[in-house]
Formats: structure tokens, C-alpha cells, sequence
């Protein structure tokens, strides 16, 4: 087997368990300082191509883009967001869970959700298991995975135009030097978590 490259074992193992539709789950966001929580769900259709996919992390932006377009045109997707205001409220943990939660809800035909991560949210009907590493084991993880990092990387880019002096269209929204230096500057912005510890000491500084 290619380590280089997700299979679909996990997913023909269900269906011969019973299972017909099943759903990959990844998020994107959990470790930036600002913006939302971004989850995606992915269900693949007999006959789509996967040769191309792999875990988000391992491809160029552009080639994300490219298999972003090319998942949510062939196979079967929904994509939720939890944003800053309610992760300070619930936490990052709890704000991801409930995108995925909302990810399972939208996908009504979904009878088996893949889970990447070492959690599986509460109060959703249908079975599921979290697989850690899942974004390199499973295909259909691996394609939640871009589609989740893509569209959210699209809505900081929308941040970004509105506060250019923090870098987000190259930091992502991640502690870096320069995103980091000003926060201490100009404060933390609407968009920044104020309840993670490297903002919150710089929250009055924008009050």
C-alpha cells in the first residue's frame, strides 16, 4: 500500500458491512487565531476518479483549488462553518464538533459518517468512527480535507482584504512573527478569537 496516498479500504470494508453511503469528515481552522472552524463532508460516487486526492496538507494551493472544484462538482458534499463569535463562546473543541454535526445533518443520505480526528460528536443519527490520521488513510477524509481547507482559506482571504495589516493571505491566520506583531500593535480585530491565549492579552487594545 502507498503511505503516500489514501485508500478506500476503510469505505469498501462498511459496504460490506451494509453501508451505502458513506461520508468522509474533515475541518479546517481549529488552529488559527482567528476566522472560523470550516468542516466538510464528502460522500465518493462509484466512478469518480481519486487517483489525484490526498490529505490537504500534502498538495500546492493551486492543486487544491483544482480537486476542490473537481470534488464538489462530482461527488456528493456539504460544508458548515462555526465562527469566532460562537467558538469563544463553546470553545474550539465544541465549535468543531457542532460543524460536524451540521455537516451530518445536511447530508441526509448519509448512513456511515469517517471521522478524522480521535473524536465523534454527540447527538448525530447515524454511526460513525473517528480515524486518527484519517486524512491519509481514507479517500474520502482526504477529500473533505481539501474541500474544507479551500473554502475556508477563500473566506480569510475575504478577512484579509478587510484588515490587511495582520498577513492573513499568507499566515492563514496562524501566530506567526509578523501576524503576531501587530496584534501587540493595532490590537486583535473582529474577526480574531479572543478567548485563545495569544490574543486574549491583547483584547483591550482594541476596546
Amino acid at each position: 500500500m502507498n503511505k503516500n496516498k489514501p485508500t478506500d479500504d476503510i469505505e469498501l470494508q462498511l459496504r460490506n458491512e451494509g453501508y451505502k453511503h458513506i461520508i468522509g469528515i474533515d475541518e479546517a481552522g481549529r488552529g488559527p487565531l482567528m476566522g472560523p472552524v470550516v468542516a466538510a463532508g464528502v460522500y465518493i460516487p462509484d466512478g469518480f476518479d481519486t487517483s489525484e486526492i490526498k490529505d490537504s496538507k500534502k498538495l500546492s494551493a493551486k492543486k487544491r483549488e483544482y480537486l476542490c472544484n473537481k470534488i464538489t462538482f462530482g461527488c456528493y458534499s456539504a460544508i458548515t462553518k462555526v465562527d469566532q463569535k460562537m467558538i469563544d463562546e463553546i470553545n474550539i473543541l465544541e465549535a468543531t464538533k457542532l460543524a460536524m454535526r451540521n455537516v451530518i445533518y445536511l447530508m441526509r443520505e448519509a448512513d456511515y459518517a469517517i471521522i478524522d480526528g480521535n473524536f465523534i460528536p454527540s447527538n448525530i443519527d447515524i454511526p460513525a468512527k473517528a480515524v486518527i490520521g484519517g486524512d491519509n488513510l481514507s479517500v474520502s477524509i482526504a477529500a473533505a480535507s481539501i474541500v474544507a481547507k479551500v473554502i475556508r482559506d477563500e473566506m480569510v482571504m475575504k478577512m484579509h482584504k478587510e484588515f490587511p495589516i495582520y498577513g492573513w493571505d499568507t499566515n492563514k491566520g496562524y501566530g506567526t512573527k509578523k501576524h503576531m506583531e501587530a496584534i501587540k500593535i493595532y490590537g486583535p480585530s473582529i474577526y480574531h478569537r479572543k478567548t485563545f491565549g495569544r490574543v486574549r492579552e491583547y483584547v483591550r487594545k482594541n476596546s
